[in-house]
C-alpha cells in the first residue's frame, strides 16, 4: 500500500514533466457499446507475433529494429524499448489502428513516459482518464500505469472515437484529447506519426 502511494505521488513531485492531455469529457455510453469496449479491454497477455510467411516475420523484425533505434532517445534500455514496441504493435493492430499513429499519439501525449499524469488527471503512456476504468474496466485506476493495460485502453478508446466519428481521424483525435474545436492536437499527432512511419520492405 505504501509503495502504491509513493508511486502515485511520484509524478506530482515533478510538475515540469506533466503530460500534454486535454480535459477529455466523460460521455454516456450505450449498454451495448460499454459491453463491447469492456470485452475489448479484458486483460490477457499479448501473444508473440505469429506469421504465416517468413517474409512477413522478417519485415516485422526490420520494423522493430528500425523503430527501436528511433525510440532510443525516449527509452534507453533495449529490453524495455522492445517490450514497449512489441506491445504497441500488438495493441494497435488488435484495435485496427496504424501502429505509427499510436506511437505518434504516445509521443505527443506523454513523451513515452509510463508514469505521466496530466493536470486533468489522465495517466500513463496514452493519457487515459480514470473514468474509463470505472466505465469499462475493473475500477482500479492504478492499473493505468501498467504498460499493456494503458496501451490497450488507449487503443480501444481511440478506436471507439474513430467509430463514433465514422472514420474521421482528425475528429477522433480531437475527441481523444478533449480539445474539440481546436486543430492543434491532431496536427501534432499527425506530425509525430511521420517519425514512426517506416518503409522496411
Amino acid at each position: 500500500m505504501i509503495a502504491r502511494r509513493a508511486l502515485l505521488a511520484l509524478p506530482l513531485l515533478a510538475p515540469w514533466r506533466q503530460a500534454l492531455a486535454g480535459a477529455q469529457v466523460q460521455e454516456p455510453l450505450a449498454d451495448a457499446v460499454r459491453g463491447v469496449m469492456a470485452a475489448a479491454v479484458a486483460d490477457d497477455a499479448p501473444p508473440r507475433p505469429a506469421f504465416a510467411r517468413l517474409e512477413d516475420r522478417l519485415a516485422y523484425l526490420r520494423w522493430l529494429g528500425a523503430v527501436s533505434e528511433r525510440l532510443k532517445k525516449y527509452k534507453s534500455e533495449h529490453r524495455t524499448r522492445v517490450e514497449f514496441l512489441e506491445t504497441a504493435w500488438y495493441e494497435s493492430r488488435r484495435a485496427g489502428l496504424e501502429t505509427a499513429l499510436v506511437l505518434g499519439l504516445v509521443q505527443v501525449e506523454s513523451a513515452f513516459r509510463k508514469y505521466a499524469i496530466s493536470k486533468a488527471g489522465a495517466r500513463g503512456y496514452m493519457q487515459v482518464m480514470p473514468f474509463w476504468v470505472r466505465q469499462i474496466g475493473d475500477g482500479d485506476a492504478s492499473r493505468l500505469f501498467q504498460m499493456q493495460t494503458n496501451l490497450r485502453f488507449g487503443c480501444v478508446i481511440l478506436r471507439h472515437y474513430l467509430d463514433v466519428e465514422r472514420g474521421d481521424l482528425f475528429m477522433a483525435l480531437v475527441r481523444y484529447n478533449g480539445s474539440r474545436g481546436r486543430p492543434e492536437y491532431p496536427r501534432l499527432v499527425f506530425g509525430a506519426r511521420r517519425t514512426w512511419q517506416l518503409k522496411v520492405a
